[in-house]
């Protein structure tokens, strides 16, 4: 099984903090991974995504021209990654965000009002856990327990203090779909 994600939103988001979440839990699982980000000049504010592959087998390519999923936190996002996602894959719409509804029927796609969620459990900063909650949820590419235990390693032992909300963040958003 193959997964070819693409994580876009403005920088700030969190959306390259998602991808690499992603990518190290997938290293604990064993599998093979891939992660590209790509940002603008200005980091905050500006638009950022990153591709992550997470697979059984090597990966040839970290380039990522049809996603299997795709998770958009903006709406230059959608209009930019929706598109590209194949027939049968999956986009997660930051609803509380986007107010545009998708027009394909060959896609699965989820509306998640990410942000109004965060704010919910007291910190808007958490909506990228929120809509990476909802993403692991129904693609399965990594275990949500796999993305608690890469957290420090991925955002640094400082960040320690904030594992709890973002483990209630993860969970919200996986029982948000």
């Amino acid at each position: 099984m193959e997964h070819r994600i693409v994580f876009s939103g403005f920088g700030g988001q969190g959306v390259l903090s998602m991808g690499m979440l992603v990518t190290y839990a997938g290293m604990l699982e064993g599998k093979e991974v891939s992660w590209l980000p790509s940002y603008g000049l200005e980091m905050r504010g500006g638009t950022a995504n990153c591709n992550v592959i997470v697979s059984d087998e090597p990966v040839g390519s970290p380039i990522i021209t049809a996603p299997t999923a795709a998770a958009v936190m903006n709406r230059p996002a959608l209009d930019k990654f929706g598109p590209l996602v194949e027939k049968g894959g999956l986009l997660f719409i930051n609803s509380s965000l986007i107010d545009a509804k998708n027009d394909r029927d060959d896609i699965g796609v989820y509306y998640v009002p990410a942000n109004d969620i965060a704010a919910e459990l007291g910190n808007v900063r958490v909506a990228n856990m929120v809509m990476l909650g909802a993403f692991l949820k129904k693609t399965e590419a990594v275990s949500p327990k796999s993305v608690m235990d890469s957290f420090l390693k991925v955002l640094g032992e400082n960040k320690a203090k904030f594992i709890p909300i973002n483990e209630k963040a993860l969970e919200a958003g996986f029982n948000s779909v």
